[in-house]
């Protein structure tokens, strides 16, 4: 199948600056993938801010030189860097000077400087059927899932090329039939105590991502309909075991108001029904020490911590002093907001390290230790931090996180 571009588009891809430079990336990226037209994008989320080499802040540059500009709203992922100046970043010349031209160029592009990998909570939240085109996997499945917007997953610098040229190609889960559920992942045989609480929506994303693939599933047998959060934990975890860019919840998720309709009058193709042995086993597997005799640190918020999850942390620690840091990482958003009230510095003063613009498994900021056990209540973070940090992993609750934090040992709350 051939790519047809408009005159407009073949106009602009034909020109030698910026905008020809990414509309010519989309359109090459679009023949690759078979597509058969570019379509209008409302908005991009871009990840390629984050700084993994000097070719990245090159590239950005060169964009900035070619006089090009986002077309459309677009927010910046996290970078490298955290400049809030809420904590150290352990990051050396020149790579430091080099991420922080890569966070510069993007602004100069246009991008909102919303450094966050939660944008949906920061008050970009596209309509529902709208096209756009995200990056950062937690970001894209939320987009598609709870939002009900239309993204694929955009990889570094696919997302920018899209900003500047108002374009996306038309192919994956832009289409309606791609969109489909082809599975059920039953969860009714879990015990409510589990699925109403906290630390289920990270295992079962672990679960659901490792199962599926990058398929797109339907969730049944929820009684208890999650909050936002719940919801940002489980796809995050699953987008990070699996390549899932869209998931369905019965009765939950906007094209899911029953599984009929999330499967499209089809049967499944198969049902997983989750057992609490595979949910105790997918619990297991997020933690990665060897012994759970002590930890160096905790770290939690990614996604980014909401400020509702905040307001459960200060709950929880009541005013208690904690013998291990806590590494809060969360978005500018927040950051204000809690500046604002004077939380963040009776956060700090307890041991709470505030981390904005990034996140503890992105960049260096965690102490260098070759033998480093970290706790986390997140997938997403027990998914990546070994291989980021060296850190070996600890999964728990909030609760079992900040319990930890505060006696200097893993603590754990058994549900039952």
């Amino acid at each position: 199948m051939s790519l047809d571009l408009t005159s407009d588009e073949r106009h602009i891809a034909g020109g030698g600056d910026g905008a020809g430079m990414a509309m010519r990336i989309v359109a090459e990226s679009a023949a690759l993938l078979g597509a058969p037209r570019l379509i209008p994008i409302a908005s991009t989320h871009v990840d390629g801010a984050l700084y993994h080499g000097d070719s990245g802040t090159l590239f950005a540059e060169r964009l900035v030189e070619g006089g090009a500009r986002v077309a459309v709203r677009s927010t910046l992922n996290v970078g490298a860097l955290d400049l809030m100046g809420c904590s150290r970043v352990r990051l050396e010349e020149p790579q430091r000077s080099m991420a922080r031209r890569m966070m510069e160029a993007y602004r100069k592009l246009g991008c909102e400087q919303s450094w966050t990998c939660a944008p949906y909570q920061a008050g970009h939240r596209p309509a529902f059927g709208s096209d756009v085109a995200w990056g950062e996997s937690n970001a894209v499945v939320f987009c598609n899932s709870v939002l009900g917007a239309r993204t694929n997953r955009y990889g570094d610098f696919l997302d920018i090329a899209c900003a500047i040229s108002g374009r996306a190609p038309d192919f994956g889960l832009h289409l309606q039939a791609n969109r489909r559920a082809s599975l059920v992942f039953d969860v009714s045989a879990l015990p409510q105590t589990f699925l109403a609480s906290e630390i289920a929506w990270p295992v079962l994303g672990s679960l659901y991502g490792r199962e599926v693939g990058n398929a797109v599933g339907v969730v049944t047998g929820m009684e208890k309909i999650p909050g936002e959060d719940a919801l940002k934990a489980f796809g995050a975890a699953a987008a990070s075991s699996g390549a899932v860019g869209l998931f369905h919840i019965a009765g939950v998720t906007p094209e899911a108001p029953d599984a009929e309709t999330a499967l499209g009058g089809v049967e499944a193709d198969v049902t997983i029904r989750v057992t609490p042995e595979m949910a105790r086993q997918a619990q297991a597997r997020l933690s990665t020490a060897a012994s759970t005799d002590r930890i160096d640190a905790v770290a939690i918020g990614s996604p980014h911590l909401s400020l509702a999850e905040f307001d459960t942390l200060e709950q929880l620690m009541a005013g208690r002093r904690l013998n291990v840091p806590i590494h809060a990482c969360t978005g500018r958003h927040v950051l204000s907001e809690l500046d604002r009230d004077g939380r963040r510095k009776a956060l700090e003063a307890l041991g709470v390290v505030v981390v904005a613009d990034t996140c503890v498994v992105v960049t260096p900021i965690l102490p260098d230790r070759a033998d480093g056990v970290l706790m986390t209540n997140s997938g997403k973070f027990a998914h990546y931090a070994p291989g980021n940090t060296g850190y070996a992993v600890l999964y728990g609750s909030l609760a079992d996180c900040v319990e930890s934090a505060v006696s200097g040992r893993p603590v754990f709350t058994r549900l039952g």
